[in-house]
């Protein structure tokens, strides 16, 4: 059965088809039979409990510079005339990002989002991981500055990350002793209110930061993202390199603690980052890498997205 699948994303005229894992995720759907249509989720409309899109149907083809076609713009009705709506925005995770969580959420009883729009809104990446302590570096999230000073002091080395941040924008490194910290949170607060996290620095960095993509709370496989020389942020944005990899046993403990409540939360596809087998952050909204892995044969997390999709649906 063809399913009728909303996709809400920023622009794909845009994205980089060699590593986009939400082109990969549609251009899957496409092959399967499914019909599929774009929108952004500025184009959704709630008037009267009924939330609608204005959205634009769309054929992909996996050839660069030319690997989207759109039609007529349409209005539909994401109760009625979707079965699926693919939450896959990149953040920030502002108010509007959470708005559209909202609105989704009044269509999730009968249409298909994924991720559950409530649970993305209640897991936000730093925060959520927060529920598995025993999992992490020592971890303090806070706006306090006299809370950091004291990590800071019984730590030493530390990173400072924007709580709501993304793709390892405005991650540093402070050393023990380091005297940066108050500046640098003056310079936070000047730009947002928003606690930061603040984690003992993890050495093992330096050989990578695993990205592990669980569908439906099962490993489908992992990459590793291998940061700059002299760098810590191995995010693929920021300059970092993808590598094959495996999975030790303490990865695979840490991804059997966590994916049976990503299962219960109707999480369906998310990565984990791990660092020297510490979890650090749990990616519900857009995670990437599936291209990467499935490059390296270390599994088509969008094939099997979809097995589930169509599975929970009797597709």
């Amino acid at each position: 059965m063809a399913l009728r699948v909303a996709v809400q994303m920023d622009p794909i005229e845009s994205v980089n088809i060699e590593s986009d894992t939400t082109f990969l995720m549609a251009m899957e759907a496409q092959e399967r039979g499914h019909i599929l249509w774009i929108h952004g989720p500025e184009r959704l409309a709630l008037e009267n409990g009924r939330v609608r899109a204005r959205a634009i149907p769309m054929t992909l083809r996996n050839t660069k510079g030319d690997h989207v076609s759109f039609g007529e713009p349409v209005t539909l009705d994401l109760s009625d005339d979707v079965d699926v709506v693919l939450l896959r925005q990149d953040p920030p995770f502002d108010m509007a990002y959470v708005t559209s969580t909202y609105m989704l959420e009044l269509v999730a009883d009968k249409t298909l989002v994924v991720n559950n729009p409530a649970e993305v809104r209640s897991a936000p990446e730093k925060l959520f991981a927060q529920h598995f302590p025993d999992l992490q570096p020592p971890t303090l999230i806070t706006a306090d500055l006299e809370a950091l000073n004291d990590f800071h002091r019984r730590h030493g080395d530390v990173v400072l990350k924007p709580l709501h941040g993304n793709a390892g924008s405005g991650v540093v490194k402070l050393k023990a002793g380091d005297p940066n910290l108050a500046a640098l949170m003056d310079l936070h607060r000047s730009i947002q209110r928003d606690p930061v996290v603040i984690q003992a620095f993890v050495p093992a960095v330096s050989e990578g930061d695993k990205r592990v993509i669980l569908v439906d709370g099962e490993v489908v496989g992992a990459i590793n993202r291998v940061p700059p020389k002299g760098a810590i942020r191995s995010n693929l944005g920021q300059g970092g390199t993808a590598e094959a990899v495996e999975l030790t046993a303490r990865d695979r403990e840490v991804c059997a603690t966590v994916g049976p409540e990503l299962r219960k939360r109707g999480l369906i596809f998310v990565g984990l980052d791990l660092i020297g087998g510490y979890l650090t952050e749990i990616n519900v909204t857009s995670p990437t890498g599936a291209q990467q892995m499935k490059r390296f044969g270390a599994g088509d997390a969008a094939a099997a997205l979809w097995d589930v999709i169509e599975r929970k649906l009797g597709a």
